[in-house]
């Protein structure tokens, strides 16, 4: 008869095999094959954003980027080959995504420390942990174990992301498609507490939308004329533009949202009441941001054999 502690031991290995084989991820999956992957990460992280707080959210947006676009699994990183054209010049990319080169700081520390073992798509998921909690927001588990695709979709980055533009039905629709909720989609929407939009993205909500603060507005149009000047930015959160807070929600209240798609999320829609509850709640909001964060995370994961750990992020090995 097995003894106890070799039937722990067994049950133990096969759940992780059977974990792996469901495509699923665990919280300490480096916690012997790189047992300083997260710091390695975190103090990469923080020093980028100690150089340019902005850099936080671009790191978020990367990860959300990469996350709609057939699953987390670190093909927005790849550059164009012979072979394929990568997701960097789609529409929401092109001239738009940045922080390429942290997560190739990342990526070299991390081959220095444990060569071949942390992937990409981790770094982006745990990046974007470190990027919110550097800027005051909060902090959650990230899930680990995501492999490397070997391949990109320049087509399905033109067509899964979300356009600044889309109504409030197209953006329900959209995160409904990746398994996330509408409460997901709205507090996952308030990453837009920090970072900057491009002149280009707000100009037609600028100069044709009604529900908009007619002072708000008029502070906008000197930097995004109603042509030229498509790649100047403004902040997304103009009270707190590099704390992560729930001052988005309380922009939304009053009609300050950038975006045509932020002001959607209260507009008299089915979301007016979850943004007032973000506003009135900031430990809510904090809470169901990091809860969003994780599903986020979770979707369509290479795991197991799946996929590879690039050794360089931007191109297959």
């Amino acid at each position: 008869m097995a003894s106890p502690r070799s039937t722990a031991a067994y049950l133990l290995v096969l759940s992780v095999v059977v974990g792996v084989a469901a495509g699923q991820l665990s919280s300490n999956f480096y916690s012997s094959s790189c047992p300083n992957a997260l710091s390695t990460i975190k103090s990469a992280v923080d020093a980028a954003v100690a150089k340019e707080a902005r850099m936080g959210a671009s790191l978020v947006r990367v990860h959300f980027h990469d996350c709609f676009v057939n699953g987390c699994d670190a093909s927005v990183l790849l550059d164009d080959t012979s072979n394929f054209t990568g997701e960097k010049t789609a529409g929401p990319n092109a001239n738009s995504l940045r922080g390429f080169d942290v997560i190739d700081t990342i990526k070299s520390n991390l081959e220095s420390v444990c060569p071949g073992v942390v992937s990409c798509a981790d770094i982006l998921a745990v990046a974007a942990r470190d990027s919110v909690v550097a800027l005051g927001g909060p902090s959650w588990t990230v899930q680990l174990g995501r492999r490397d695709s070997t391949t990109a979709s320049l087509s399905a980055a033109n067509s899964n992301i979300p356009a600044p533009t889309s109504s409030l039905s197209t953006l329900i629709s959209s995160f409904s498609g990746k398994g996330l909720s509408t409460q997901d989609m709205v507090a996952l929407s308030g990453a837009h507490t920090i970072g900057q939009a491009r002149c280009t993205t707000f100009r037609t909500r600028l100069y044709n939308e009604n529900n908009i603060n007619s002072s708000f507005a008029t502070s906008l149009k000197s930097n995004c004329p109603s042509s030229g000047g498509d790649n100047n930015i403004s902040p997304l959160d103009t009270q707190t533009p590099t704390t992560f807070d729930n001052d988005y929600y309380n922009n939304l209240l009053v009609q300050k949202g950038l975006l045509h798609s932020d002001q959607q999320l209260f507009n008299g829609g089915s979301t007016d009441s979850q943004v007032t509850t973000y506003s009135n709640n900031p430990s809510t909001f904090s809470s169901d941001f990091a809860s969003a964060m994780i599903k986020m995370g979770n979707i369509s994961p290479l795991t197991g054999s799946s996929g590879q750990i690039r050794n360089n992020c931007r191109k297959v090995n």
